[in-house]
């Protein structure tokens, strides 16, 4: 079994977590994550509490293995994020912002804290906050993002972190990718659109089945999105997401003032809380390109692992001849 010092760090048995998808249901994926070996992954993002308590105690029944919550600035939830703190999941996740404040918070309730970065400056900031782990997302990765490629920035982020586990993220949907991110210094990899082509993944089948046939041309940035997604309540680093190509993404880019926030925002919004909002942003990273087919997320982890272990030998045979 591939095993990394990230491991020890959460408490898992294979370096592989998957990220969370904002308000979207993905309890069973967690769980199925979670039995598998690797760190399942819950979003906050638009839900009340009320729905999120039932989702955490749901997710604690069906598993007794470590899993993260996260919260992000796009909006950040105070009443949300207290509550996580009195449930105590073995990490929060964050993006889109480092807040030191939140850092310290979490581990006073004896929290990890899992940093997201895009960039080298955002590393050193989630260093100096005492992040446990850092993931280096590159710009190929869907949702909310940068635009600096994931072969670059594992690297320089590595270098800045030194002794703190580096996570890569962004374009990683085999274990090919894992295998790499392992060459570029990296622990362990947080996959995201393969997970969403998952079974377990609680989202609109033709969500899915549009990542199954994408090219990873069809992943494009969504230009002017704030028009459309809930607003940041904390500063947040410069960002876009990236999706499949709708009517909306193509209207945003080519007409942006034709598209009334005070209608779409509400719309967009309401979709995604009913589990849908697929027909405006179907969230998706460059990834679809390598993502034939709909799969248990417990076979995709170990598919990956497999696929890692084999592609590492296969390099050190290469070197070796």
């Amino acid at each position: 079994m591939l095993r990394t010092p990230l491991c020890d760090v959460l408490g898992v048995d294979v370096p592989i977590i998957c990220a969370p998808f904002g308000p979207w249901e993905e309890v069973g994926l967690a769980a199925a994550v979670c039995g598998a070996g690797g760190l399942g992954s819950l979003g906050t993002s638009a839900r009340s509490l009320p729905e999120l308590r039932e989702q955490w105690s749901r997710l604690r029944e069906l598993t007794d293995r470590p899993f993260a919550i996260n919260h992000t600035v796009r909006p950040f939830d105070e009443e949300a994020f207290a509550a996580t703190l009195g449930f105590r999941p073995a990490a929060v996740s964050f993006h889109l912002a480092v807040p030191g404040d939140l850092v310290k918070r979490a581990h006073d309730a004896g929290v990890l804290w899992i940093q997201q970065v895009m960039d080298v400056q955002q590393a050193e900031e989630a260093v100096a906050a005492g992040a446990d782990v850092i993931i280096a997302q590159g710009g190929e990765a869907g949702g909310n993002g940068g635009w600096i490629g994931t072969m670059v920035l594992v690297p320089q982020v590595v270098d800045v972190a030194v002794d703190i586990p580096v996570v890569a993220a962004g374009g990683i949907a085999d274990g090919r990718g894992l295998a790499a991110a392992l060459a570029l210094g990296a622990q362990g990899v947080n996959v995201g659109t393969r997970f969403l082509a998952s079974e377990e993944m609680r989202i609109a089948d033709a969500w899915k089945t549009r990542i199954v046939a994408a090219d990873s041309a069809d992943a494009v940035k969504v230009v002017n999105s704030a028009r459309v997604m809930p607003p940041f309540s904390r500063p947040s680093r410069p960002n876009e997401p990236r999706s499949l190509r709708t009517d909306l993404v193509d209207a945003l880019r080519d007409d942006p003032g034709g598209v009334d926030p005070a209608v779409m925002g509400p719309l967009v919004l309401e979709a995604v809380r009913a589990g849908e909002g697929h027909e405006f942003l179907p969230f998706a990273g460059q990834s679809v390109g390598l993502i034939h087919e709909i799969r248990p997320a417990a076979e995709i982890v170990r598919d990956l692992v497999a696929e890692a272990e084999a592609a590492l030998t296969a390099a050190a045979g290469w070197i070796g001849s």
